[in-house]
């Protein structure tokens, strides 16, 4: 996948898209986009020592903990002089599923990976995996094999610019974080 364009045209590219982590992993099923315009984004203010994965080169992981509970796996965009990121929220688990469960302490496939804590922990993801490539081990991403229908909706768990209906999900999808509340095509 080509990473160095808009968040906004590569997110809904990855919905149906396989993302495995030393080969655990599934089809991302939800996503969010953030860039450097949006209030919300952690590009918003600059460059900072946390945030500079975000600022390229596109193509790599941007891990970080979330409330200092959660890793959070971003996949970096780049668009000319705009630092973004895809928040991955959510797959559909189809590879490595006993070692997830493992992980997560829990056989109920759909809670395996939904919500992007989840999704981390299942995959084994932490902040050791900052700036790594995402086109080579332990990394592997594989572009969706048909098209799929994506909806779009509002942001969850943010505070600023939620009207932004920048939240990409397979409709219809039962491994959602949280339904839709929206039915919008993308």
């Amino acid at each position: 996948m080509n990473f160095a364009r808009s968040v906004h045209e590569v997110a809904p590219e990855l919905i149906g898209a396989t993302l495995l982590f030393n080969g655990s992993g599934g089809r991302i099923v939800e996503v969010e986009a953030y860039d450097q315009s949006d209030p919300a984004s952690h590009a918003f203010r600059g460059r900072t020592p946390r945030n500079a994965v975000m600022f390229g080169p596109p193509g790599h992981a941007y891990v970080y903990r979330s409330y200092g509970i959660h890793w959070c796996l971003n996949l970096v965009c780049e668009e000319v002089g705009v630092a973004s990121a895809v928040l991955v929220r959510a797959l559909e688990p189809t590879h490595g599923l006993d070692e997830m469960r493992s992980r997560r302490g829990l056989d109920e496939e759909r809670l395996l990976c939904s919500g992007p804590g989840r999704l981390c922990q299942a995959l084994g993801i932490t902040g050791t995996d900052n700036g790594l490539p995402l086109d080579r081990p332990p990394f592997a991403l594989r572009d969706r094999p048909q098209p799929v229908d994506v909806d779009t909706d509002r942001r969850i768990g943010i505070s600023r610019a939620t009207e932004l209906p920048w939240r990409y999900v397979e409709a219809g999808s039962r491994f959602l974080s949280r339904p839709a509340s929206s039915s919008r095509r993308a």
